[in-house]
Protein backbone atom coordinates (compact mmCIF):
# COMPACT_ATOMS: atom_id res chain seq x y z
CA UNK A 1 0.00 0.00 0.00
CA UNK A 2 1.40 3.73 -0.76
CA UNK A 3 2.92 5.59 1.82
CA UNK A 4 1.77 9.00 0.90
CA UNK A 5 -0.71 10.84 1.83
CA UNK A 6 -4.76 10.02 -0.34
CA UNK A 7 -5.85 12.54 -2.86
CA UNK A 8 -9.10 12.01 -1.59
CA UNK A 9 -8.64 13.07 1.99
CA UNK A 10 -9.06 16.66 1.35
CA UNK A 11 -12.30 16.22 -0.83
CA UNK A 12 -13.67 14.36 1.95
CA UNK A 13 -12.86 16.69 4.56
CA UNK A 14 -14.07 19.69 2.93
CA UNK A 15 -17.08 17.94 2.05
CA UNK A 16 -17.74 17.12 5.95
CA UNK A 17 -17.35 20.18 7.26
CA UNK A 18 -19.94 21.36 4.90
CA UNK A 19 -22.16 18.01 6.18
CA UNK A 20 -20.83 17.44 10.06
CA UNK A 21 -23.83 15.67 11.51
CA UNK A 22 -23.81 11.62 11.79
CA UNK A 23 -26.70 11.34 9.51
CA UNK A 24 -24.33 12.49 6.71
CA UNK A 25 -21.00 10.98 8.17
CA UNK A 26 -22.57 7.45 8.51
CA UNK A 27 -23.57 7.46 4.86
CA UNK A 28 -20.55 8.19 4.24
CA UNK A 29 -18.54 5.61 6.55
CA UNK A 30 -17.21 3.32 3.75
CA UNK A 31 -15.72 6.22 2.21
CA UNK A 32 -14.08 7.70 5.19
CA UNK A 33 -12.21 4.04 6.23
CA UNK A 34 -10.95 3.53 3.28
CA UNK A 35 -9.21 7.15 3.15
CA UNK A 36 -8.41 6.15 7.02
CA UNK A 37 -6.50 3.27 6.12
CA UNK A 38 -4.36 4.70 3.95
CA UNK A 39 -3.64 7.29 6.37
CA UNK A 40 -2.50 4.86 9.21
CA UNK A 41 -0.11 3.66 6.87
CA UNK A 42 1.23 6.70 6.17
CA UNK A 43 1.29 7.87 9.43
CA UNK A 44 3.38 4.33 10.58
CA UNK A 45 5.60 4.85 7.93
CA UNK A 46 6.38 8.22 9.29
CA UNK A 47 7.06 6.21 12.63
CA UNK A 48 9.84 4.14 10.63
CA UNK A 49 11.33 7.22 9.35
CA UNK A 50 11.60 8.46 12.84
CA UNK A 51 12.93 5.47 14.66
CA UNK A 52 16.08 5.47 12.31
CA UNK A 53 17.07 8.29 14.19
CA UNK A 54 15.55 8.68 17.40
CA UNK A 55 13.79 6.36 19.80
CA UNK A 56 9.77 6.34 19.56
CA UNK A 57 7.82 4.57 22.69
CA UNK A 58 4.79 5.57 20.86
CA UNK A 59 2.91 6.53 18.17
CA UNK A 60 -0.93 7.84 18.83
CA UNK A 61 -3.58 8.32 15.46
CA UNK A 62 -6.57 10.64 16.93
CA UNK A 63 -9.87 9.71 16.27
CA UNK A 64 -12.17 11.60 14.57
CA UNK A 65 -14.77 11.73 16.87
CA UNK A 66 -14.87 15.29 18.79
CA UNK A 67 -15.29 15.88 22.34
CA UNK A 68 -18.30 18.24 22.52
CA UNK A 69 -19.22 17.57 26.15
CA UNK A 70 -17.09 20.69 27.25
CA UNK A 71 -16.96 22.57 23.99
CA UNK A 72 -19.30 25.68 22.36
CA UNK A 73 -18.37 23.49 19.15
CA UNK A 74 -20.87 21.06 18.90
CA UNK A 75 -19.78 19.42 15.50
CA UNK A 76 -19.52 15.71 15.96
CA UNK A 77 -16.46 15.03 13.57
CA UNK A 78 -13.12 16.64 13.28
CA UNK A 79 -12.03 17.85 9.62
CA UNK A 80 -8.71 16.56 10.25
CA UNK A 81 -6.22 13.97 10.94
CA UNK A 82 -4.23 14.17 13.60
CA UNK A 83 -1.26 11.54 15.10
CA UNK A 84 1.60 11.97 17.53
CA UNK A 85 4.86 10.53 18.00
CA UNK A 86 6.63 10.06 21.63
CA UNK A 87 9.86 9.82 22.24
CA UNK A 88 10.92 6.86 24.80
CA UNK A 89 10.68 8.54 28.48
CA UNK A 90 12.13 9.23 30.92
CA UNK A 91 15.48 9.75 29.38
CA UNK A 92 14.41 11.25 25.92
CA UNK A 93 11.73 14.38 25.90
CA UNK A 94 9.81 16.23 24.16
CA UNK A 95 7.47 14.61 20.93
CA UNK A 96 6.56 14.60 17.17
CA UNK A 97 2.65 16.22 15.90
CA UNK A 98 1.59 15.65 12.04
CA UNK A 99 -1.76 17.51 11.04
CA UNK A 100 -3.45 16.83 7.71
CA UNK A 101 -6.29 19.20 6.90
CA UNK A 102 -7.26 21.05 3.61
CA UNK A 103 -7.18 24.94 2.79
CA UNK A 104 -3.59 24.82 3.32
CA UNK A 105 -3.59 23.70 7.25
CA UNK A 106 -1.47 20.59 7.45
CA UNK A 107 1.85 21.47 9.84
CA UNK A 108 3.82 19.89 11.79
CA UNK A 109 4.54 20.64 15.13
CA UNK A 110 7.09 19.61 17.83
CA UNK A 111 9.06 20.57 21.21
CA UNK A 112 6.36 20.80 24.72
CA UNK A 113 2.80 21.73 24.77
CA UNK A 114 2.02 20.42 27.76
CA UNK A 115 4.79 20.55 30.47
CA UNK A 116 3.98 19.96 33.89
CA UNK A 117 4.54 22.29 36.69
CA UNK A 118 7.76 20.63 37.98
CA UNK A 119 9.21 20.37 34.49
CA UNK A 120 8.24 24.03 33.26
CA UNK A 121 10.51 25.56 36.23
CA UNK A 122 12.96 23.55 35.78
CA UNK A 123 13.45 25.17 32.27
CA UNK A 124 12.66 28.67 33.27
CA UNK A 125 15.36 28.19 36.37
CA UNK A 126 17.81 26.88 33.32
CA UNK A 127 17.31 29.56 31.50
CA UNK A 128 17.64 31.91 34.09
CA UNK A 129 20.95 30.66 34.88
CA UNK A 130 21.68 30.58 31.75
CA UNK A 131 20.08 30.97 27.99
CA UNK A 132 23.21 30.87 26.07
CA UNK A 133 23.16 27.27 24.62
CA UNK A 134 19.29 28.10 24.07
CA UNK A 135 19.96 31.01 21.96
CA UNK A 136 22.85 29.21 20.58
CA UNK A 137 20.41 26.53 19.06
CA UNK A 138 17.62 29.11 17.89
CA UNK A 139 20.10 31.28 15.64
CA UNK A 140 21.74 28.68 14.25
CA UNK A 141 20.76 29.07 10.58
CA UNK A 142 20.08 25.35 9.71
CA UNK A 143 17.21 24.97 12.14
CA UNK A 144 15.75 28.50 12.37
CA UNK A 145 15.30 28.13 8.43
CA UNK A 146 13.38 24.97 9.24
CA UNK A 147 11.84 26.05 12.62
CA UNK A 148 12.01 29.83 13.02
CA UNK A 149 11.24 30.66 16.51
CA UNK A 150 8.92 29.26 18.87
CA UNK A 151 5.39 29.37 19.32
CA UNK A 152 2.57 28.77 22.45
CA UNK A 153 1.29 30.28 25.07
CA UNK A 154 3.00 32.82 27.12
CA UNK A 155 2.59 35.27 30.12
CA UNK A 156 1.87 38.60 29.49
CA UNK A 157 4.54 39.43 32.74
CA UNK A 158 6.61 37.40 34.38
CA UNK A 159 6.10 33.99 36.49
CA UNK A 160 5.87 34.39 40.04
CA UNK A 161 9.53 34.45 41.57
CA UNK A 162 11.62 35.56 38.43
CA UNK A 163 12.39 38.91 37.97
CA UNK A 164 10.91 40.81 35.03
CA UNK A 165 13.82 42.94 33.73
CA UNK A 166 15.52 39.65 33.61
CA UNK A 167 17.27 39.36 30.10
CA UNK A 168 15.98 35.80 29.16
CA UNK A 169 12.58 36.98 29.97
CA UNK A 170 11.23 36.43 26.56
CA UNK A 171 11.78 32.27 27.18
CA UNK A 172 11.31 32.38 31.31
CA UNK A 173 7.62 33.53 30.58
CA UNK A 174 6.98 30.89 28.28
CA UNK A 175 4.15 28.43 29.07
CA UNK A 176 4.66 26.11 26.21
CA UNK A 177 7.91 25.87 23.81
CA UNK A 178 6.83 24.73 20.09
CA UNK A 179 7.77 24.93 16.82
CA UNK A 180 5.79 24.21 14.15
CA UNK A 181 6.19 24.07 10.45
CA UNK A 182 3.13 24.81 7.75
CA UNK A 183 2.27 23.09 4.03
CA UNK A 184 0.34 23.60 1.49
CA UNK A 185 -2.01 21.07 0.04
CA UNK A 186 -0.19 20.12 -3.28
CA UNK A 187 3.08 19.81 -0.79
CA UNK A 188 0.76 17.16 1.14
CA UNK A 189 -0.18 15.20 -1.67
CA UNK A 190 3.49 15.44 -3.45
CA UNK A 191 5.71 12.13 -3.28
CA UNK A 192 8.13 12.58 -0.96
CA UNK A 193 6.04 14.78 1.92
CA UNK A 194 7.03 12.51 4.93
CA UNK A 195 10.30 11.89 4.00
CA UNK A 196 10.93 15.59 3.59
CA UNK A 197 8.51 15.61 7.55
CA UNK A 198 10.83 13.67 8.72
CA UNK A 199 14.19 15.43 7.98
CA UNK A 200 12.52 18.52 9.37
CA UNK A 201 12.07 16.72 12.22
CA UNK A 202 15.45 15.43 12.24
CA UNK A 203 16.79 19.23 12.48
CA UNK A 204 15.03 19.65 15.86
CA UNK A 205 17.85 17.15 17.70
CA UNK A 206 19.98 19.93 18.93
CA UNK A 207 16.68 21.24 21.08
CA UNK A 208 15.91 18.00 22.16
CA UNK A 209 18.98 16.81 23.31
CA UNK A 210 19.55 20.41 24.94
CA UNK A 211 15.94 19.86 26.57
CA UNK A 212 16.22 16.45 27.38
CA UNK A 213 19.16 17.30 29.81
CA UNK A 214 17.80 19.81 31.54
CA UNK A 215 15.22 17.97 31.99
CA UNK A 216 17.04 14.82 33.45
CA UNK A 217 19.58 16.88 36.02
CA UNK A 218 19.41 19.25 38.39
CA UNK A 219 20.72 22.55 38.53
CA UNK A 220 24.23 21.45 39.03
CA UNK A 221 23.81 19.03 36.27
CA UNK A 222 23.45 15.84 38.46
CA UNK A 223 21.56 13.20 37.11
CA UNK A 224 17.90 12.96 38.65
CA UNK A 225 17.38 9.56 37.12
Amino acid sequence: MSTTIPKETFPFFIKLAKNNDRDWFNEHKPEFKAIEKQIKVAYNYLGELLSAHDQIEKIKMFRIYRDVRFSKNKQPYKTHFGGSYSRKKPELRGGYYLHIQPNNESFIATGFWDPNKEDLLRIRKEFEMDDSEMRDILNDKTFSKTWGGFVGDELKTAPKGFDKEHPAIDLIRRKQYIFTKKYTDKEVLAEGFLEDVNESFKKIRPFFDYMSDVLTTNLNGESIL
